[in-house]
């Protein structure tokens, strides 16, 4: 059976209907940055969401190829996420898409180093012919957040978020967000094939206790 990072963590991955604060490890991720409306057809996201699968499925392979990885175990490829902020705005405002800022990432196993990357960048590159100068091997820490399971379209968001922000109120807690800790989603369903209705989203957002 192969490892599967949504079941071996489901604290992660797997939260309730209402907030819950938890502390996140640092992790290694492939990442691409950019800027722009996520929703734009053959746009700047949709092309990077590309370029991070075809590193991921490059290394997930890797063990059919005659490169060899330390400590390699079969695994699922984790899900797709997105760490998205705004200039001068707390959290996300959707009603302007088009100022969005992202780092789009997909985790990456404990036994993938730097080398092991490079290699699969390297690979996906001669096999596919995409542009990958912008993908990089991202450590992130995010360290003490709330978060909570959002059910249905990115639209609807605002109204998740707002019982965060009244749970963190109630328990003296604040939002944290800084020029590296951003409002943070994890795509539990694949909207190319799910009805908007029944996505669900993990909304994660970095938090610190409220000082009096």
């Amino acid at each position: 059976m192969a490892f599967d990072f949504k079941k071996e963590f489901k604290e992660y991955y797997m939260p309730k209907n209402k907030p819950e604060i938890v502390t996140v490890p640092k992790a290694n991720y492939i990442a691409v940055r950019g800027k722009g409306n996520p929703n734009e057809e053959g746009g700047e996201y949709k092309q990077a969401v590309g370029i991070l699968y075809a590193i991921a499925y490059t290394l997930k392979m890797s063990y059919k190829s005659d490169y060899k990885i330390e400590g390699f175990f079969e695994y699922v490829v984790p899900p797709l996420e997105g760490f998205w902020w705004q200039e001068g705005v707390d959290g996300c405002d959707y009603s302007i898409k088009a100022e969005f800022n992202w780092i789009s990432v997909i985790r990456l196993p404990d036994f993938v180093t730097k080398k092991d990357f490079d290699w699969a960048v390297e690979t996906a590159y001669a096999k596919k012919k995409m542009d990958c100068s912008r993908v990089e091997f991202l450590t992130i820490d995010e360290g003490l957040c709330v978060q909570i399971m959002h059910h249905g379209p990115f639209d609807d968001e605002p109204a998740t978020v707002a019982i965060m922000d009244k749970y963190l109120e109630d328990h003296g807690y604040r939002n944290d967000f800084s020029n590296d800790r951003f409002h943070h989603e994890i795509y539990m369903s694949d909207a190319r094939k799910v009805a908007p209705e029944k996505w669900t989203t993990v909304i994660r957002h970095p938090i610190c206790k409220k000082s009096f």
